[in-house]
């Protein structure tokens, strides 16, 4: 029997992720949109991605009764000491908006001499099960962001990031390459090596 996990992200590149990932496992991925009731807005309000992928599993987990995965990503670049770190998907502010976030990004690497662009992608996965502990599960995907964007493929900042040991962005890889490298595919991993020994429910 297929099992059913909720991924807490209406994000259908996100959602796509998860759904390749997940095939070999025998899960089957429901997103937020397939939920058949109202969910209340939940802030981000972490300080760490742990903090902004527990409160959205635990807050629908709890709600749905149901297990859930949340995931807090974003990209961290060592010449902006960090940023733009948890606040990626809206760096440029609201409404969230890829191209402008990862504009920005360039701007203020353009803005610095002589630096190393180096960065990497970071994707924290909590799982939250009513009544029972959350269990996390870490990814990165080491890189550098690039002078200027390439690549159709992917979403948020894939257009200026180019993982270690290619010459290309992540927007540049098929599906297939980029679920092969990325930190949520190395988050993923450890979570369905943990699903080897222990269950959803």
């Amino acid at each position: 029997m297929m099992k059913e996990i909720v991924i807490a992200s209406g994000n259908k590149g996100k959602i796509a992720e998860f759904n390749e990932l997940f095939k070999s496992a025998n899960i089957e991925v429901l997103s937020l949109a397939d939920l058949t009731i109202d969910l209340p807005t939940i802030e981000e309000t972490g300080d760490t991605f742990h903090e902004n992928a527990q409160i959205k599993a635990e807050t629908i987990a709890n709600l749905i009764k149901a297990p859930v995965i949340a995931d807090d990503s974003g990209l961290i670049v060592d010449a902006l000491d960090g940023r733009p770190g948890v606040y990626s998907a809206r760096y440029a502010g609201e409404p969230t908006d890829d191209v402008k976030n990862y504009q920005k990004v360039l701007q203020e690497l353009d803005s610095l001499d002589n630096i190393e662009r180096t960065a990497r992608f970071v994707a924290v996965l909590a799982l939250a099960r009513p009544d029972k502990k959350t269990a996390y599960f870490e990814g990165e995907c080491e890189g550098k962001i690039t002078d200027n964007p390439e690549g159709n493929f992917g979403f948020g900042y894939d257009p200026i990031f180019i993982p270690e040991g290619y010459n290309v962005t992540m927007a540049q890889l098929n599906q297939n390459e980029k679920n092969s490298i990325s930190h949520r595919y190395h988050a993923l991993s450890k979570l369905k090596k943990w699903l080897l020994h222990n269950t959803l429910s």
